[in-house]
C-alpha cells in the first residue's frame, strides 16, 4: 500500500472501534462518489467505442467479418491471460464474492479484475460485441466499495459488495429505485435489515453524482402512452407469457453452455479461444446481414419505443447475437442487450395488437423478456418505469413481469446469475 494510504489507514484506526461508525460513513460516502464518477466515465467510453465501430462499419460493411472474430479471439485470450475472473457479466462474481468477502477482494472483485473488466468491456464494444456495461459496472462498483471500506479499516461484509453493486446499477441507468430493488432481488440471497442504510446511502450518493454531472436524463426517453383496463388485461398476460418463455430459454441455453456434456460443444469449451472466434463469426455474420444487432442495441430499442418500425426478425437476431457473445466468455453484461431483445419482442407483439398503443406494448415486451432472463420482476418493472418515465403503466408492467417470472420457471428453474455464480465459488478443500 502506498505511504499516503498507509498513513490514512493508521489514522483511521487510531481511535479504535468507537469511531468505526464514522469511518464506515466516510467509506460509504467516498466509495459512492467514486462509483458515480467511474460509472459516468465508463458510460462515455463505452458509447464512444460503440460509435467508433459503427463508423468502421459505415466505411466498410465487410470489415466486421474480419475484425469481430479476431477481436473476440484476442479479448478471450487477454481475459484468460490477465484476469479470468473478469469474464462475463460481473454480477455472478459479485454474488459469489458476497459469500466470502475477504476471498472476494483477492480475486472476484480485486483491483486487477475490476481494471481489466473496465478496459476489456470498452474494447469488446470496439468490435461489435452484443454486450452492455451495466453488469460490469456492478462488479467494478463492488470492488470500489470494498477498497473504500478496507482503506478505512472497516471489516468487509457481504453488504459492502451488495451496496456497491446496487450503487453501480443506480449510476449506470440513472435509476436509484432500481438499484435498491436489484440489491434485494439479485445480489442479496437473504436481505438483512441492518444493510438497509448502507444500500440506501450508497445508491443515493452515486445517483446524485451521476445526476449532477450528466443531468436529469431519462435513459429511453419519456413514454406518455397508457393502456385501457381491457387492453391491459389482454396484452399484459400475453406479453408476460411470450417474453417470459423466451427469456427463460436464453437463461437455459446460457447455463447449459457451461455444463453440457454434448461432445461437440464440450470439445469447443475446452478450446476457449476457438469458441470465442466462432462466436465472433456468428455475431459478425448476423450484424452484417441485419445492420441492427451491434453493441448494446440501445439506439434500436429507443427507436422502437418511439414508434419506429424494425423488421420482425430483429428480436430473434439480437437474441442469437447476445447469446453468442455471452457464451464466448468476453467481459460484458447482458442488461442493455436484453432490453434491446425485449424491444424486439415488443415489435412482434405490436403485430398481434395493432390497435393498441404501440409504445406501451413494446414496454410490456421489454419488461417480460428482461424478467424472464434475470428473474427479478420488481427490478425489471422499476428499471423500465424509471428509464421511460412510464409511471402510468406500472400496473400492466407489474402484471406482465409476474406472469413472465412464472413462465420462465417452466423453461429454466435456476436463476441465471445465481447459477452462473456457482462457477466462481471455490471447491471445498480435500480432507
Amino acid at each position: 500500500m502506498p505511504r499516503p494510504l498507509r498513513l490514512i489507514n493508521v489514522l483511521a484506526r487510531r481511535y479504535g472501534d468507537r469511531d468505526q461508525v464514522w469511518r464506515r460513513r466516510i467509506a460509504i460516502l467516498g466509495g459512492a462518489i467514486l462509483i458515480g464518477l467511474v460509472a459516468l466515465v465508463f458510460a462515455n467510453l463505452a458509447d464512444s467505442a460503440a460509435n467508433l465501430f459503427l463508423a468502421i462499419v459505415a466505411a466498410a460493411w465487410w470489415a466486421p467479418l474480419i475484425l469481430t472474430p479476431a477481436g473476440f479471439a484476442g479479448f478471450a485470450w487477454a481475459t484468460r491471460r490477465y484476469a479470468p475472473l473478469a469474464s462475463g457479466s460481473g454480477i455472478p462474481q459479485v454474488i459469489a464474492a458476497a459469500r466470502a468477502p475477504e476471498a472476494g477482494m483477492r480475486g472476484l472483485v480485486s483491483a486487477r479484475t475490476a481494471f481489466v473488466k473496465f478496459v476489456l468491456t470498452v474494447g469488446t464494444l470496439c468490435f461489435g460485441a452484443s454486450v452492455g456495461r451495466e453488469g460490469p459496472t456492478v462488479q467494478i462498483s463492488a470492488s470500489i466499495m470494498g477498497y473504500a471500506h478496507r482503506l478505512m479499516g472497516i471489516p468487509l461484509r457481504a453488504s459492502v459488495f451488495i451496496a456497491g453493486g446496487a450503487a453501480g446499477v443506480a449510476a449506470a441507468f440513472n435509476t436509484p429505485l432500481a438499484g435498491v430493488a436489484f440489491a434485494i432481488e439479485e445480489l442479496a440471497a437473504a436481505y438483512e435489515q441492518r444493510m438497509t442504510l448502507l444500500v440506501m446511502a450508497a445508491v443515493l450518493i452515486a445517483g446524485m453524482v451521476s445526476l449532477g454531472l450528466a443531468g436529469d436524463y431519462i435513459y429511453f426517453g419519456f413514454m406518455r402512452q397508457t393502456l385501457q383496463v381491457q387492453q391491459a388485461l389482454i396484452a399484459a398476460p400475453v406479453a408476460g407469457l411470450f417474453g417470459g418463455l423466451t427469456g427463460g430459454l436464453f437463461s437455459r441455453l446460457m447455463l447449459d453452455a457451461g455444463k453440457t456434456g454434448w461432445r461437440p460443444f464440450a470439445r469447443l469449451r475446452a478450446r476457449p479461444i476457438l469458441l470465442a472466434t466462432l462466436c465472433g463469426a456468428v455475431v459478425a455474420v448476423i450484424g452484417v446481414s441485419t445492420g441492427l444487432t451491434w453493441g448494446t442495441g440501445y439506439g434500436t430499442a429507443n427507436a422502437v419505443i418511439a414508434g419506429s418500425d424494425v423488421p420482425l426478425w430483429f428480436g430473434p437476431a439480437k437474441f442469437v447475437a447476445t447469446l453468442a457473445t455471452a457464451v464466448s466468455g468476453l467481459p460484458g453484461g447482458i442488461f442493455a442487450p436484453s432490453l434491446s431483445v425485449g424491444a424486439g419482442i415488443g415489435e412482434l407483439l405490436r403485430s398481434v395488437f395493432p390497435t393498441y398503443p404501440s409504445g406501451a406494448i413494446v414496454l410490456l415486451g421489454m419488461v417480460a423478456y428482461f424478467t424472464g432472463v434475470v428473474r427479478a420482476p420488481l427490478t425489471a418493472v422499476i428499471i423500465i418505469s424509471e428509464t421511460t418515465a412510464s409511471r402510468g403503466l406500472m400496473m400492466p408492467l407489474l402484471a406482465s413481469a409476474l406472469v413472465a417470472d412464472f413462465a420462465a420457471q417452466l423453461v429454466c428453474k435456476e436463476r441465471l446469475y445465481h447459477g452462473l455464480s456457482q462457477r466462481f465459488v471455490p471447491a471445498p478443500a480435500a480432507t
